[in-house]
């Protein structure tokens, strides 16, 4: 039995699904899978389903529907939250998080005083590889501004690259998470943060998917301009539930 699950949600990934499974299988430390799927009508499930038979440490979470990044990471939680599993993991399907750095964030995570571990793309300079420079000033200055309104000194506010340790999940009210796109990360880094939980964050590279397509769209990016001051606001009015 692993002590690590990776969390991957899906939505259309016909063309990276099994490469990835594949991969994390093949690194030196011993992972499981959970992918979460949102109903793909591409044959996702399909192709995970097969796979299963070959790797017993493969699981599935199946809905009914696209519902959301958050609301699949937060259905993936409670379920790793129900075995033994003491580290887990969040990261994208489309190899823009490069698998070989989960053994960074790993031993992070079970070696130094971290409690929750993030893979950074501007804890050393900018490290993305092949966005358009208006996504990476985007991207960049909306870390910026989210520190800024925060307070918090996490660079990557938004990078959907972590590992938890189970305790900080535990403690999180996963039903009071709102946010659903990107917003949804920086809510679970300020949580994490307000009660006080040590964050480190790790250098990695970022590179832009190469198949199937991107899920960004303005309502994800207006939901985390937005979502940010209310995250600030609640917490200064002591109603921000946690």
């Amino acid at each position: 039995m692993s002590n690590a699950i990776v969390i991957i949600p899906t939505y259309n990934e016909k063309e990276n699904v099994e490469r990835m499974i594949r991969k994390v299988f093949s690194l030196a430390l011993p992972l499981h899978i959970l992918i979460v799927d949102d109903n793909s009508p591409d044959g996702t499930r399909t192709i995970v389903k097969k796979l299963q038979e070959e790797f017993p440490q493969l699981y599935m979470l199946e809905r009914a529907g696209k519902q959301g990044l958050g609301t699949a990471y937060i259905a993936g939680f409670k379920w790793c939250l129900q075995k033994e599993y003491r580290f887990i993991f969040e990261m994208d399907c489309d190899f823009s998080h490069n698998p070989d750095d989960l053994i960074q964030l790993y031993e992070t995570a079970n070696n130094e005083p971290a409690d929750m571990v993030i893979g950074s793309r501007y804890v050393n300079g900018v490290n993305v590889v092949n966005w358009p420079m208006s996504r990476v000033i985007l991207s960049y200055y909306a870390s910026m501004y989210v520190r800024i309104i925060t307070g918090m000194s996490i660079r990557d506010t938004t990078s959907g690259f972590a590992c938890y340790k189970r305790e900080v999940l535990e403690k999180l009210n996963l039903d009071a998470i709102k946010f659903k796109g990107y917003a949804f990360q920086i809510e679970m880094k300020f949580k994490t943060w307000c009660l006080g939980y040590k964050i480190k964050e790790v250098s990695i590279i970022f590179t832009d998917r190469k198949e199937g397509q991107s899920k960004m769209s303005g309502g994800i990016i207006k939901e985390a301009l937005f979502g940010v001051l209310e995250l600030k606001i609640k917490r200064v009015l002591g109603v921000l539930t946690i």
